[in-house]
């Protein structure tokens, strides 16, 4: 028997964070990880702006970069309840 995977709280920032880059046409999906662990970081305060957190993840896009960076910032407005992005 497999042990079962525990889901975070659909409001949680790491729900958030991985729910903006999921439409995010990448390479494979390790990038698409990597992307939304620092989407994560961004919507923690530890990097200062979209643009930067994916800069820093180095994602392997099949799209601009700058189409992807607002993209994930449409999809984090679109998901904000009242919280500051």
């Amino acid at each position: 028997m497999s042990p079962s995977v525990k889901q975070w709280p659909e409001d949680s920032l790491e729900s958030r964070a991985y729910r903006a880059v999921d439409d995010i046409p990448v390479v494979e999906e390790n990038d698409r990880n990597r992307l939304g662990y620092h989407v994560y970081l961004y919507l923690k305060g530890e990097l200062s702006s979209v643009e930067e957190a994916v800069h820093v993840a180095q994602p392997r896009l099949l799209i601009d970069t700058d189409d992807a960076v607002r993209r994930i910032t449409n999809s984090l407005e679109a998901g904000n309840s009242g919280e500051s992005v």
